[in-house]
């Protein structure tokens, strides 16, 4: 392989593959309708300016690093632009085909850039490489498996868009582009050992633009072991181990990856693995680790704790939340980095999901207040002791319970700051619309839930695209009589804006009530509990005033006062 080649020299008689510690595919393609420019957009964009601009310098698709080994060149650094160039390759040949045969030189680009007889030029990352082949390569399947990680979905995503883009040019275009994409210019830079070649990956990503610290503590991981292993063998068992886990780790990844962050997941497993919440800087301390003595045990321990968190994560975002309304109750709220080292030790600790569910709801209503509230101070100091006490050898949830229920009720002014006294004070004021809506959802629980055996709570995502609707709109109507009383400063500074004036609707039931009448309005108020009780609150039957809104304003402070 040449230091300076061309897209075309560096594919062609060359076996390219995407390495067990690199990252899967990243790259995003814009959603349908979307004005959001994405990097596969961005890819062919800039294709198309250089087409535009008639250089006669070619295209330059940037720096390669290669590990080289016998019969393969793995790579460090340039796995996403590669893929993407690939997937745009095979996209165009496949459109090129659609018009006309492919010429005698246009054959020859094939078999070099892609494909030569059995011989594919790139293969990505094992766990997504069959529907890299089936999909992109071969073109042998025409719908996605019903089951396939998030990473391979963005293969075919990707190809999908280059079809649809090229499929709709002429030929003069995708003859033009073929020309471009294979004569376009690259750097190469081959090593021949494993240890330098990861070494130079976490060289090459601890500069610019990173990859996520998962990858780069996969990439430490196996250097590590090829520094301190005992043997070629001893070392080849345990980089197999680790890439098995990780394997493991991205399927689950696949599950969760738009419900949390990887990153996120690897913070709270050190906060799991080392019992603290006060564990931060999960890159300087896994260093730490690794220059201390005994790094090759840290190093499967961790990622055995690594892959169970993951796996447990993925049950609980999962089925558990499908399945279990607490911790859809919990997950729906959002923002709870604190609860979740609590849930991983949970699940670890084989709990059933009784105490999950018991974990959730305590969890749910300290969050909840915090967002309320606040306040500065800190949730951490106030409950880390607890936390470490929450072991195998005491998996009691009773203490955790017992903590959070003292902080909902305690005057003492260290532990005070979401206590009834101060949540009560919060619900009379104006609510962010977030969190209002999550309060407005537990209030129609609540309403569904009297005198009713046996029913089954309506999940927050069963209300289609739900917004804050304002009874009484934020500007008056110009209509007269509209219904809504005086809008004095009195009535606009403490009565639109309360959790009295809201409402939970549809955005389309949004969008068509806007600022009518109120007597228009409440005819439409017949889909859901909280609606349709708004005609027992108007004044006189048909006004809405600030009256109307403070009696349902106290109905719904005492509904969640008992809940929370």
């Amino acid at each position: 392989m040449e230091a300076s080649s061309t897209i075309r020299s560096m594919l062609a008689n060359n076996r390219i593959v995407v390495p067990a510690y690199q990252r899967a595919y990243a790259w995003d393609t814009p959603a349908e309708g979307s004005s959001r420019a994405s990097q596969t957009q961005v890819f062919l964009s800039d294709l198309e300016a250089y087409r535009s601009s008639n250089s006669r310098s070619p295209y330059y698709f940037g720096h390669f690093l290669f590990e080289q080994t016998q019969g393969e060149y793995r790579v460090i650094d340039g796995q996403q632009r590669l893929i993407t160039i690939t997937l745009f390759l095979a996209a165009l040949f496949a459109c090129l085909q659609a018009k006309r045969a492919l010429t005698e030189d246009e054959q020859d680009r094939y078999k070099d850039m892609i494909k030569r007889e059995s011989q594919i030029r790139f293969k990505t990352v094992d766990y997504d490489n069959q529907t890299f082949v089936d999909y992109v390569i071969n073109q042998s399947r025409t719908a996605a498996p019903a089951s396939l990680t998030t990473s391979a979905q963005r293969l075919i995503n990707a190809f999908d868009f280059f079809k649809k883009k090229l499929g709709a040019q002429p030929e003069a275009y995708l003859t033009d582009m073929l020309r471009i994409v294979s004569q376009a210019s690259c750097s190469t830079h081959p090593v021949r050992d494993e240890a330098e070649a990861i070494q130079m990956f976490i060289f090459q990503n601890n500069r610019g633009k990173r990859p996520s610290n998962l990858e780069v503590v996969k990439a430490q991981f196996m250097y590590a072991i090829h520094l301190h292993g005992e043997d070629q063998q001893a070392k080849d068992c345990l980089i197999e181990e680790i890439q098995n886990r990780f394997e493991t780790i991205y399927k689950s990844i696949s599950a969760i990856e738009y419900r949390i962050n990887e990153d996120d997941v690897l913070q709270y497993t050190l906060r799991v693995h080392f019992n603290s919440l006060w564990e931060s800087g999960a890159l300087d301390r896994i260093e730490k680790m690794l220059a201390a003595e005994a790094p090759l045990e840290f190093v499967k321990d961790f990622t055995n704790s690594l892959a169970i968190s993951f796996e447990h994560l993925s049950v609980f975002f999962g089925d558990d939340e499908r399945n279990s309304f607490p911790i859809h109750s919990l997950v729906t709220l959002g923002g709870i980095a604190v609860v979740l080292p609590f849930i991983l030790k949970a699940y670890r600790f084989g709990l059933p999901l009784s105490d999950k569910n018991q974990l959730c709801v305590a969890f749910e209503s300290l969050i909840i207040r915090h967002r309320l509230i606040g306040t500065r101070a800190d949730i951490t100091s106030r409950i880390n002791d607890a936390y470490e006490a929450f072991t195998s050898d005491a998996p009691s949830i009773a203490p955790v319970l017992e903590l959070i229920d003292y902080l909902k009720t305690t005057k003492n002014w260290w532990w005070a700051y979401w206590n009834n006294e101060k949540l009560a004070e919060t619900l009379e004021i104006e609510i962010g619309h977030p969190t209002a809506k999550h309060l407005l959802w537990k209030y129609e629980v609540h309403l569904k839930c009297q005198g009713q055996r046996g029913y089954e709570p309506q999940r927050y995502s069963d209300i289609k695209r739900p917004e804050l609707e304002h009874i009484a709109p934020s500007t008056e109507p110009t209509a007269r009589p509209h219904g809504y009383g005086t809008y004095d400063e009195i009535f606009k500074g403490e009565y639109l804006n309360c959790l009295g004036n809201y409402l939970l609707v549809s955005k389309s039931h949004n969008c068509a009530v806007g600022n009518i009448p109120f007597a228009e309005k409440l005819a439409t108020y017949q889909h859901n509990a909280q609606q349709r009780e708004i005609a027992k609150f108007a004044s006189a039957g048909s006004v809405w005033d600030q009256d109307a809104i403070q009696v349902r304003h106290d109905k719904i402070v005492a509904a969640l006062m008992a809940e929370l």
